[in-house]
């Protein structure tokens, strides 16, 4: 991580990769990264036919961001719908949600977690492999 000016910028090379079998997550900003307290911020990349299970954040909101490819986002157990590039998804605090790529690529996902939290929870997902900053997944 390089403090700039006020801020502070970070690289992927910066911070670990939580990897699944259904793809990976870098955490960009979250206490233990920037300090950040009131949000934690990255990027998934959701393998093709990959995705998570149902789940929940008691106690945060979660906004999901698609940068590229294409999916199924269910929200409060209704109906899956379609996602693609640009769409955004709220996620408010406790309610249960999956994410699935329905496309031939990766879906890549900006993901804000308010307030900080969330984010450690991911670790502890039975399957997730911790890698140190700057080691890349292997691939299949």
């Amino acid at each position: 991580m390089q403090k700039l000016g006020a801020g502070f910028i970070t690289t992927n090379a910066d911070v670990e990769t939580l990897a699944f079998d259904w793809g990976t997550v870098r955490m960009l900003s979250e206490p233990q990264v920037t300090g950040a307290q009131r949000h934690s911020f990255g990027m998934a990349e959701v393998l093709p036919g990959g995705g998570h299970e149902r789940h929940n954040h008691p106690g945060a909101e979660e906004i999901i961001y698609v940068v590229s490819g294409q999916g199924e986002q269910m929200v409060d157990d209704q109906p899956p719908v379609q996602i693609g590039p640009g769409d955004c998804v709220f996620i408010p605090d406790g309610i249960y949600h999956s994410t699935l790529n329905t496309g031939g690529e990766p879906m890549r996902l900006l993901i804000i977690y308010a307030p900080a939290g969330p984010e450690q929870m991911l670790r502890d997902i039975p399957g997730c492999r911790v890698l140190a900053p700057g080691e890349t997944p292997p691939t299949a």
